[in-house]
């Protein structure tokens, strides 16, 4: 690309942004870390203020990845003693790590002295906020956990501590304004892009995203009009028709039960095209429709999920309601939890942050769930000499041990880089809520065939990136608030949700600032699930912010120039939160077959309970929701205090 080119897109302007030399291993020698990001850290002390590369930034990862390598104990050298001593030390302070000292607070009582440790230069994991000033606007963006939702009904434990935290769930429809986007009329489009569908056009969609079969003329004239604009063949015009509005049983002579069995062992693109016998121009259309859910296209996705999630084409088939054997979580409907539901404007990291203000009162001022939203967290107050509860970020945790044999030792022991050095503490309890698929690495006393175990938990990576326009007048214009690109770089492009609580105002005027917030999941269609996390895991890490600064605004500019948006002009501060190791991996009847035939789940062999070790996290559960963050928790809380 030319440099004229990139003036064009606005990549030399003056924008809020960071960038990094990333997607290089740091030299781990006489220091752990790199001098550079320690600076930084230095010179920019508030975490959620910081734009540019996010997520899973440089300084976070490299020690563990010298550990995964086998080359770090090689330069480490001996920990330093620091001579404290805790009742609980938690590794990782995301939202798993975070309940299990709250949790583990409420049994041992207050006094108890928990320390929890984080690679991470913030707290929250992958429930992390991004903050925005634009003139005398300041916005919030989330990084990473979008809501308080969950496919299945939240489990007691878990809606207890939403409330004991002081969310009402119930108010959301208070706190959200839907006509600040309906009274305009903007709805869903799909961005066709010419790379995949020969011509740059967005054009707006007949209904919602998820169980299209609604009836009547209004959807059919839609349904036409969009097929009409959309750059596809008549032959996938047709198809596309078909599957919407002509029911027909493509698995005659087959039950319900039946049905469901083969739909569970292919995938929704092969159903398309072998079994409906659409044309192979069909799947492009619906090819990243999960991406969100699964972080893979429909080539991995089973065809009962796709059922489930409402995708069309199943209608004539005759299917009762209730869910076939295999079935994914994502895809079983639940109307008790539909209706349990909240959003903050940072997502749940403000879940996290009332974690922490119960944890560590003075590091975030204020008594309620809303003013928690406005408050600035003190980062200074987190690890403080003497404080029941600490948490020390910055922190990679490379070594958990027994203090002799695990079955009758009284302590545990607890290594972590930090700043360039190799630390130790001592603990009566530790709880890894961590990325599972490192344990093997920290904790070389488990049993093998806990570690394979673990090593199965393939997270799915993922970008979450917020952009920050000056107005969002050129979305009024084409009567969009949602867009949905296939074939897109990101493939879902929005909005912020229009929410205002606690003294935060969401933005009402076209006129105004706004979040956008673009996701990509990406994928190697054709390859097994875990393949596919394992490939993108390494393209995100690999890939300079320079190149999806440009991206996005290649992206922005290809579907919004019609309604007037310039890159150069329009977008005011970019923050890109990669997550290479991002939801937990659910199982999928198509690549586990214990999933679909029955037999022990890798997760509940990997999460035993070790001596004075127990294993939390959503990994835990191989269920990408903060549920099963909280209930992972608590179930690791109650194995270390019930054997005590």
């Amino acid at each position: 690309m030319t440099a004229r080119r990139d003036d064009d897109l606005g990549m030399q302007r003056r924008i809020t942004r960071r960038d990094f030399l990333n997607g290089t291993a740091l030299a781990i020698g006489g220091s752990l870390l790199a001098p550079r990001w320690l600076q930084a850290l230095d010179a920019e002390p508030y975490p959620p203020a910081l734009t540019g590369l996010r997520g899973s930034h440089e300084g976070a990862y490299e020690a563990a990845h010298a550990l995964r390598d086998g080359s770090f104990w090689r330069t480490a050298g001996p920990a330093r003693d620091t001579g404290e001593s805790y009742d609980l030390v938690v590794v990782g302070a995301g939202i798993s790590g975070l309940s299990a000292a709250h949790f583990y607070r409420k049994t041992a009582g207050t006094k108890a002295r928990i320390l929890l440790l984080d690679n991470h230069d913030d707290f929250g994991g992958h429930a992390r906020r991004n903050e925005f000033t634009v003139g005398s606007r300041f916005l919030l963006g989330y990084g990473g956990t979008f809501s308080i939702d969950s496919p299945a009904p939240y489990s007691a434990v878990a809606k207890a501590l939403i409330a004991e935290l002081g969310i009402d769930v119930s108010r959301f429809e208070k706190v959200v304004d839907w006509d600040v986007y309906g009274a305009r009329g903007l709805g869903t489009g799909m961005f066709f892009d010419k790379e995949t569908f020969g011509a740059d056009r967005l054009v707006k969609e007949p209904g919602g995203r998820r169980r299209r079969r609604a009836q009547g003329g209004d959807f059919d004239a839609a349904l036409k009009r969009f097929l009409a604009e959309a750059p596809l063949s008549d032959a996938v015009r047709n198809d596309l028709y078909r599957l919407y509005r002509e029911p027909k049983d493509y698995l005659p002579g087959l039950t319900s039960d039946q049905k469901k069995a083969r739909l569970a062992r292919i995938s929704y693109a092969e159903y398309l095209t072998k079994i409906a016998g659409c044309d192979a121009g069909v799947v492009p259309v619906f090819q990243a429709r999960p991406h969100g859910l699964y972080g893979f296209g429909i080539d991995g996705v089973p065809a009962q999920d796709a059922w489930g999630l409402g995708l069309p084409g199943f209608d004539g088939l005759g299917l009762d309601a209730k869910p076939g054997p295999g079935m994914g979580r994502d895809a079983i409907p639940s109307e008790e939890a539909q209706s349990y539901f909240f959003h903050f404007p940072d997502g749940n990291a403000t879940v996290a942050r009332l974690l922490v203000r119960g944890l560590v009162p003075a590091a975030l001022p204020g008594k309620s769930a809303e003013d928690v939203v406005l408050a600035r967290a003190r980062y200074g107050a987190l690890d403080v000499a003497d404080a029941p509860a600490r948490i020390r970020l910055g922190s990679t945790v490379v070594k958990v041990t027994h203090e002799g044999d695990a079955a009758s030792a009284r302590a545990v022991e607890v290594s972590y880089a930090r700043g360039g050095k190799l630390e130790k503490v001592r603990s009566a309890h530790c709880v890894l809520a961590c990325w599972n698929a490192v344990i093997p690495y920290i904790c070389g006393e488990l049993p093998t065939d806990q570690k394979q175990a673990l090593s199965e938990a393939i997270k799915v990576p993922l970008l979450y990136t917020n952009v920050v326009v000056r107005d969002w007048t050129a979305w009024v214009k084409l009567g969009v608030s949602q867009i949905y690109a296939p074939g897109g770089y990101h493939t879902n492009v929005g909005l912020d949700m229009p929410v205002s609580v606690g003294g935060y105002t969401c933005s009402h005027a076209p006129e105004e600032p706004i979040v956008l917030h673009l996701g990509k999941t990406p994928c190697s269609p054709g390859l097994p699930a875990r393949e596919q996390h394992r490939v993108g895991r390494m393209a995100l890490l690999n890939t300079p912010f320079e190149v999806y600064e440009r991206e996005i605004r290649l992206q922005l500019g290809r579907m919004l120039g019609p309604g007037g948006f310039d890159p150069a002009r329009d977008i005011a501060a970019i923050t890109v939160n990669r997550w290479p190791h991002g939801y937990a991996y659910q199982y999928n009847s198509l690549w586990d077959p214990f999933w679909l035939e029955g037999g022990e789940q890798p997760c509940v062999r990997a999460r035993r309970p070790f001596g004075r070790v127990a294993i939390a996290n959503a990994d835990s559960d191989a269920y990408s929701y903060t549920d099963a963050a909280i209930d992972q928790a608590h179930r690791a809380v109650g194995e270390l205090l019930g054997r005590s």
